[in-house]
């Protein structure tokens, strides 16, 4: 058997559903596309990963030759709805940029498996995973910006090695295979996000705004969420499932049964907005870090989040919640708890925000309550 043979076999055997292989050529499409659309990608150029040398291998590692692409379903369980409405499944799952000690040691004993059959395996790499898995064979693309897995949909997780040896190259799948004249995903964005086939606006993505507007980010990038953004988020506060729900190539495995996954129903016994608002160390180490480890290392973005979730939900039985969120020490947290008291409205809402406005130092908080008093 090949080398090539017994390295598909190992993953498939690690769990992954789908192997493929391609050279470690270069993605000039990739680096084009991204370079033609600074303005709206800036925060993901500027990235300290760089990701445009990530789309040249050889840049980066001189010797690379090969990149083998690895395709893992993340939706092999049903989730509860408590959570799968408010977390993209995608964190739920918990094998997205592990920590998560079973998807970390996957991917580590694949390292290991490709460093003992004598490759030499990439450090530091950030690929164009997306690319490379349809270059490899693995994936097509969909209209919706994912990419989809056949027999399997889109909701998956691709992870790359890049190799210095050169092994057998699948054939690419660089197509497109979504129904004719379907436009599903681009209709049921929230946010217009997904303004035509292939191309977003990433700055009006729900999942851009729920965890990568934070201060201090590259590009520009601050944690302010604009109020037209901030009223189509939903109760959604990490992650965002929408393009991928509607979407016919998902259909089958979305009306799957599935098991439960009994971690996620634990959680989601004692899971709420509320907590999350004014949360407590116990709470964040129990409830929100081992689902939403990826991109937000602060409590204050969560509990933004949860604010913006609340103001949605509109149930004013929530405000004694927000009450006491606008006597946080955090302004960003006062500021969108504010935001949230305006859209529930109400003499009980307005009167805690007059009060507030008497005390507060910040320049945020204090436009967001003027701004909340003005359509409470």
């Amino acid at each position: 058997m090949s080398l090539t043979q017994n390295i598909k076999e190992y993953a498939l055997d690690l769990g992954y559903s789908r192997v493929g292989v391609t050279t470690a050529d270069r993605f000039p499409n990739y680096i084009a596309e991204l370079e033609s659309r600074k303005e709206l990608y800036s925060f993901y150029i500027e990235d300290p990963r760089q990701p445009l040398k990530g789309a040249d291998p050889g840049s980066i590692m001189p010797s690379a030759k090969s990149i083998i692409s690895l395709v893992y379903d993340y939706l092999r369980e049903s989730f509860p709805e408590e959570l799968s409405g408010k977390i993209g499944r995608l964190y739920l799952a918990r094998a997205y940029n592990p920590p998560h000690p079973i998807n970390a040691v996957r991917q580590q004993l694949m390292r290991e498996f490709l460093q003992k059959n004598g490759a030499q395996v990439g450090q530091g790499l950030f690929l164009p995973e997306r690319m490379a898995g349809a270059r490899a064979g693995t994936v097509t693309f969909g209209k919706n910006n994912f990419v989809f897995a056949e027999g399997i949909g889109s909701f998956v997780i691709l992870t790359s090695y890049v190799v210095d040896i050169e092994l057998d190259y699948d054939k690419p799948a660089m197509e497109v295979k979504c129904p004719d004249g379907c436009t599903a995903c681009i209709e049921a964005c929230p946010t217009e996000a997904i303004y035509e086939p292939l191309k977003l606006n990433p700055r009006r993505c729900i999942s851009y705004n729920n965890w990568w507007t934070q201060d201090g980010r590259p590009g520009g990038v601050t944690s302010f969420i604009p109020p037209e953004i901030r009223e189509k988020m939903g109760i959604r506060i990490h992650g965002c499932d929408v393009c991928q729900e509607v979407c016919p190539r998902n259909q089958e495995r979305l009306k799957a049964r599935l098991p439960q996954n009994e971690f996620l129903v634990r959680i989601a016994q004692d899971f709420s907005l509320a907590k999350m608002l004014n949360m407590t160390d116990e709470f964040y180490t129990r409830r929100v870090q081992p689902l939403m480890y990826n991109y937000i290392k602060d409590k204050k973005y969560f509990r933004r989040n949860a604010a913006i979730a609340l103001g949605n939900l509109g149930d004013p039985g929530f405000i004694p919640d927000l009450a006491v969120a606008m006597e946080d020490s955090e302004e960003l947290v006062r500021g969108y708890a504010a935001w949230a008291l305006g859209r529930m409205g109400g003499s009980r809402a307005r009167q805690i925000l007059e009060t507030s406005l008497g005390k507060e130092t910040g320049d945020f908080a204090k436009k967001e309550i003027q701004a909340a008093l003005a359509v409470a």
